[in-house]
């Protein structure tokens, strides 16, 4: 039997993925534009809690929004109500958003004299952690009903993210979550996280978070 090859690429992709990460994010730096990546699995909230925060945010920010996902355009409708700029980002069947990807999002969406652009990333709690999007900042958002073990099984989402929302605290009674112990479980993974409970339904929590971002935002234009 003749003997072949088997070469490793996922190393290079990764790698070649990354410069392109850090050039926009010095593209971004040189622009002012404050990019924030948000990620969760599907139905965890990430329109609604968007929503709650743009609508907080749009008298004190220029803001953008890129809605990615496999097909459809149902967020970046509900999103335009808002009155933001608005942009549907079709991923042909990736399950993620690469550096380059994001890049052109960024040129569609025409983000030049925005303030903060925010990615809502594809619904998904393992590609989107591996791919650097070039992003500032990396949030998720974790709904009760997923549970507290999460950070265990998907350890590099939460270990990647500077920030976690943790939505629907509204059902918690109905459902077996433990906040402290998901929090234990988070902390331990990425000691730095910053953790806000939220319901985007009811908006409890979501000021705290719209203060982050606004805080994060001039901070990063201001250096």
């Amino acid at each position: 039997m003749k003997e072949y090859k088997i070469l490793q690429i996922k190393e290079s992709v990764f790698e070649d993925n990354n410069k392109q990460a850090d050039l926009l994010r010095e593209q971004l730096k040189e622009d002012k534009i404050f990019l924030l990546n948000l990620m969760s699995s599907p139905g965890a909230g990430k329109t609604t809690t968007l929503t709650r925060t743009i609508e907080l945010l749009k008298d004190k920010l220029r803001i953008g929004v890129m809605e990615a996902d496999i097909d459809s355009d149902v967020d970046a409708k509900t999103i335009s109500e808002t009155g933001v700029k608005v942009i549907q980002l079709h991923t042909g069947g990736m399950c993620h958003l690469d550096a380059d990807m994001t890049k052109q999002g960024l040129e569609g969406l025409e983000a030049e004299g925005t303030d903060l652009v925010i990615l809502e990333n594809v619904g998904n709690l393992v590609c989107p952690a591996e791919f650097d999007t070039g992003s500032v900042k990396n949030a998720m958002i974790l709904s009760v009903p997923e549970g507290d073990d999460k950070p265990l099984k998907y350890p590099l989402m939460f270990s990647i993210c500077d920030v976690l929302l943790v939505n629907k605290i509204d059902v918690m009674p109905y459902f077996n979550f433990n906040l402290q112990a998901c929090i234990d479980r988070v902390t331990k993974l990425n000691p730095n996280i910053k953790v806000i409970p939220v319901c985007a339904k009811t908006g409890e929590g979501i000021e705290e978070f719209a203060d982050w971002l606004y805080n994060e935002t001039k901070t990063w234009q201001s250096v």
